[in-house]
This record gives structure tokens, sequence and C-alpha cells, in this order.
């Protein structure tokens, strides 16, 4: 009965064994996987301004400051005051001349979140110095 248990011993340390490096080769795969099919922050920046430019509410702001390339900007909504501003180094190509920046501008906020707000997205902009509704690239 005791050589019996002692052979058992090594076969059942050894599917432990190799149960172990199957577990953590399986966690390795999936991390990678997971790790690869996630979202870049720049992407999911153009997903958050995409779905601001469609779904989004349109309210009036003021140009507060343009720094590099932030815009800063300031808006109310139902009696709170928000300041704000957007990264616009994605978007250069729609900017106009910073000397035209400046004034009333319009934006597009979530209407469950009126802190997410925007001033210039791909497909729509809220600079009033440009004559278009969608903003044109630059030459």
């Amino acid at each position: 009965m005791l050589s019996a248990l002692v052979f058992r011993l090594p076969a059942v340390a050894a599917t432990l064994v190799v149960a172990a490096v199957l577990l953590a080769l399986g966690a390795l795969v999936g991390y990678r996987k997971w790790k690869a099919s996630r979202i870049t922050p720049e992407e999911r920046e153009r997903l958050r301004r995409t779905a601001l430019a469609t779904r989004g509410k349109l309210g009036d702001a003021s140009l507060v400051e343009v720094r590099g390339e932030m815009v800063l900007y300031s808006y109310a909504i139902r009696g709170v005051e928000y300041i704000a501003s957007q990264d616009m180094s994605s978007l250069h190509e729609y900017l106009p001349d910073e000397d035209s920046l400046s004034g009333p501008v319009w934006i597009r906020y979530d209407a469950k979140n009126p802190a997410n707000s925007i001033v210039l997205a791909e497909t729509w902009t809220g600079l009033r110095a440009r004559s278009h509704s969608v903003p044109q690239p630059r030459p």
C-alpha cells in the first residue's frame, strides 16, 4: 500500500505541473489578445468627438484663449458655468488661422454630462470664423 502511494505521488505532481503551465500559457495568450484589442486613446477621443458631433446638443460658448494647440472656452448650461478645453493637435488641418480664433463659438455637448463638450470635430465645426458648416482641411 505504501509503495502504491509512492508511485502515485510523482504522477499527481507531474499532472499538477502540466496543468499549471497550461493555465499560465492560456492566461498569457488571453492577456496578449485583450491588450491587442484595446482601443487606443487617440481612437477613443475620435469616437467621442464623432458621437458629440452627431448626437450632441448645440450651445453657445465664448472662446477664452488659444494656447498652442489647446483651445479654452467657457459656456453655461442650465445656469452652471463650465470652462473647458479641447486639444486640437489631431485636428490641426481643420483650424483656421490663429488670428481669426476669437469671440463666440458653438459647442456640441452631451445633455447627460454637459461638461463633455467639443468645439471642433472632423465632421463639424463650431468656430464661427469659418464660412462652412463642415470643416475643410487646409491645403
